[in-house]
């Protein structure tokens, strides 16, 4: 039986927050996959916090779209089982959304210290390996950073020259702009502290808005459907 009066208003209601679901689910994806590439060119492969974090965000970014899916059909065809299901889903992932942030900031320190070690690795291998020198050039210039701490941290590179940091570093890149580099003509910030920032913020936003938005009200909107459908099967 067809919902009727209120309820097509809130399964419209529904049917928009089940669009800001999909895109929050498409963000985290979107997240993961930066966060994977630029943890995978730094921190040594392993079944580590830090090279684990970016799969756990896609993981649960594809659970999010598929939860959103079920959902949507749903409200679609008015059935009460995928209804409950829905949900039953949205407040398991609500749970498992608090343990993630919880365990996030047990683990935080552990990652960022992870990170640093390994992308000061990398920094010694600059000289040696022209495959790390890319990769560390492109974050460098992409974040707008230098060293991992700061740009002093290329003096201890005992290969790199004095008074010399990677043409990466400057803030209008040319050749050999590196060389004997004037501080203002260059990004002081160190790179660790950037990149662990970018991704503090962009899962941040993302999860903050799938919590808020998503579940709170999808919640209740969803049993509020579910509560007008069984309404309907007792009339018949």
């Amino acid at each position: 039986m067809a919902v009727e009066g209120g309820m097509k208003c809130v399964k419209f209601l529904l049917y928009v927050l089940l669009l800001a679901f999909c895109a929050c689910a498409v963000g985290l994806i979107a997240v993961g996959v930066g966060a994977q590439l630029v943890l995978s060119q730094t921190i040594i492969q392993g079944a580590t916090p830090g090279s684990l974090l970016p799969v756990v965000i896609i993981a649960v970014g594809v659970f999010l779209f598929l939860v959103a899916f079920v959902g949507c059909c749903g409200a679609c065809k008015e059935n009460y089982c995928l209804m409950i299901t829905f949900a039953i889903f949205l407040s398991l992932i609500m749970l498992v959304e608090v343990a993630a942030a919880i365990a996030g900031y047990v683990f935080r320190d552990k990652v960022m210290s992870e990170f640093n070690n390994n992308f000061r690795q990398q920094m010694e291998n600059y000289p040696k390996n022209n495959h790390t020198a890319s990769i560390l050039d492109r974050m460098q210039a992409d974040f707008k950073c230098c060293g991992a701490a700061n740009y002093t941290d290329w003096e201890k590179i005992p290969s790199m020259s004095k008074n010399r940091v990677p043409d990466s570093c400057c803030i209008n890149v040319t050749v050999g702009c590196g060389i004997n580099f004037n501080e203002k003509a260059i990004h002081k910030e160190g790179c660790v502290e950037k990149i662990g920032g970018w991704l503090r913020k962009n899962v941040l936003v993302v999860a903050a808005a799938a919590l808020g938005i998503a579940f709170v009200l999808g919640i209740v909107f969803a049993c509020c459907l579910v509560k007008s459908i069984r309404s309907g099967y007792e009339v018949m």
